[in-house]
């Protein structure tokens, strides 16, 4: 773990700010503007959180058999390791890279949870939509001219809400006021 000694400032300004957390989830890792670690974790972690709400629909299908039931049981399972691995790629990250300031108030969330949590929240609003699947996919009559609906509207607010605390989160870090669990 990282050491914070007089003067230094090492790690904070590699966090990425809101705007390239939001740009890593849509654009794959090797045509983002800025290479980092963390970014190509979040851009892995919407691919995760897409796959698990296709599973979860699948599951939820009427009349499903139980083979295909169970298997989307394991499919979920199998994403959701895959998620822990990048949230705990992103904490080694932070717990290497970011300096730990004793006597800061500690945040209640890793970075790799508010990310992960944040890459959720992304692919729902996407979804709401109709942007990441056909409405055939995601079970819903299709409608060429359907409009944003209060539901869709919601989960947009609530991404932005989330935007603006992981903004206000890494400026915190930043600023010495606040610190970042590491596990």
């Amino acid at each position: 773990m990282a050491t914070e000694y007089a003067g230094g400032r090492n790690g904070f300004d590699e966090l990425p700010t809101a705007p390239e957390l939001l740009r890593a989830f849509h654009t794959p890792a090797d045509r983002q503007v800025r290479p980092h670690a963390v970014l190509r974790a979040a851009h892995a972690l919407v691919g995760c959180h897409e796959r698990r709400q296709h599973a979860v629909a699948t599951a939820h299908t009427r009349g499903i058999d139980s083979d295909r039931l169970a298997q989307c049981s394991r499919t979920v399972g199998t994403i959701d390791a895959e998620r822990a691995k990048l949230v705990a790629a992103i904490d080694i990250w932070v717990a290497d890279t970011i300096p730990h300031r004793t006597g800061a108030t500690l945040h209640t969330e890793t970075l790799g949870a508010v990310i992960d949590r944040l890459a959720a929240k992304w692919v729902v609003a996407q979804d709401a939509l109709g942007l990441f699947r056909s409405d055939s996919e995601s079970g819903r009559p299709r409608d060429e001219h359907r409009g944003v609906d209060l539901e869709a509207h919601l989960h947009w607010v609530r991404l932005a809400e989330l935007t603006d605390g992981y903004q206000d989160l890494i400026t915190d870090v930043a600023e010495r006021r606040r610190r970042l669990p590491v596990f």
